[in-house]
């Protein structure tokens, strides 16, 4: 076999060599079929194609795949593992670090969210995220002041940094701050059309500061732009319910329990029978619509 294959002018692969290319064959089968999988939503197939990759030999950018498979699975923790090895690997990738504290937010893994929010902040001190990043770690750690500060550094660094303003403004309200929080929100109303998030927070604001035929008007809104925006019909029939008007304080708190069921337990039975007045006003007073 040797001879013939000399004679004709090949060369005989030895064991290794074969091997080596079986594997690299597998490997790239494996590789772009998981892609593949991952890119028509077949995520638990990709997820195998992309581990018997890396059964054949470790690859970073495989990791990357399988971390967006995971997460897509909702197993958010291994895919914070998944990034956090590959920025082990490269410490210099921000975009991965960037990617693995936004996975750590939706753990609430603030702890974690903060650490990494400071390698990005590190990395390059320009990079506006990364300070919008570390803000939200703030703010779930507890630290409203810190949180102000490191949105401010965001919208600095980038003004038209809608997120970051929406959550400055939401914050600001919590603090008390209330012109701080209308001025923000009054940006945002220039700049977006209709955004549910913004309209929630200027109707709260418009509320706060006891402007309560404007906050009606803007929930009004809300649920014209959005007819399944539970907040929305709660916070307004809590203003309706103060106002004494108890038939369309029950009306939105029945259309709450309509879209859930469980947002109470303060309220059972049939809003159609007798006591409806009574469930309403145990509903309204035991909540605290607006979280602040």
């Amino acid at each position: 076999m040797g001879f013939w294959k000399s004679f004709f002018g090949g060369e005989e692969q030895n064991p290794e060599e074969e091997k080596r290319d079986a594997e690299a064959k597998q490997f790239d089968l494996m590789k772009y079929d998981g892609v593949k999988a991952m890119r028509i939503g077949q995520f638990e197939y990709a997820e195998k194609c992309f581990r018997e990759a890396l059964k054949v030999h470790e690859d970073l950018e495989i990791h990357d795949y399988l971390s967006q498979t995971l997460m897509h699975l909702n197993r958010l923790q291994e895919s914070l593992e998944e990034l956090l090895l590959i920025s082990r690997e490269q410490p210099d990738n921000q975009s991965v670090i960037l990617q693995a504290a936004h996975v750590a937010y939706m753990l609430e893994d603030y702890a974690q969210m903060h650490s990494l929010a400071e390698q990005a902040q590190a990395l390059d001190p320009e990079n506006a995220t990364a300070y919008y990043q570390m803000a939200q770690a703030d703010l779930g750690l507890g630290d409203l002041v810190n949180g102000i500060a490191q949105l401010t550094k965001a919208i600095v660094l980038n003004e038209n940094h809608g997120d970051a303003r929406l959550l400055r403004s939401k914050t600001l309200l919590m603090m008390g701050d209330l012109d701080g929080a209308e001025q923000d929100a009054n940006w945002l109303l220039e700049h977006t059309e209709d955004e549910e998030d913004v309209l929630l927070t200027v109707a709260r604001i418009a509320h706060a500061k006891g402007n309560d035929d404007d906050a009606l008007n803007i929930y009004n809104k809300v649920v014209d732009v959005n007819p399944f925006q539970i907040d929305a019909y709660r916070e307004r029939g809590q203003i309706k319910f103060d106002r004494g008007d108890k038939d369309g304080a029950q009306e939105d708190m029945q259309k709450v329990l309509e879209l859930n069921p469980n947002e109470t337990a303060d309220v059972n039975g049939d809003y159609s029978a007798e006591g409806v007045e009574q469930q309403v006003k145990r509903a309204y007073s035991n909540m605290n619509p607006f979280g602040i």
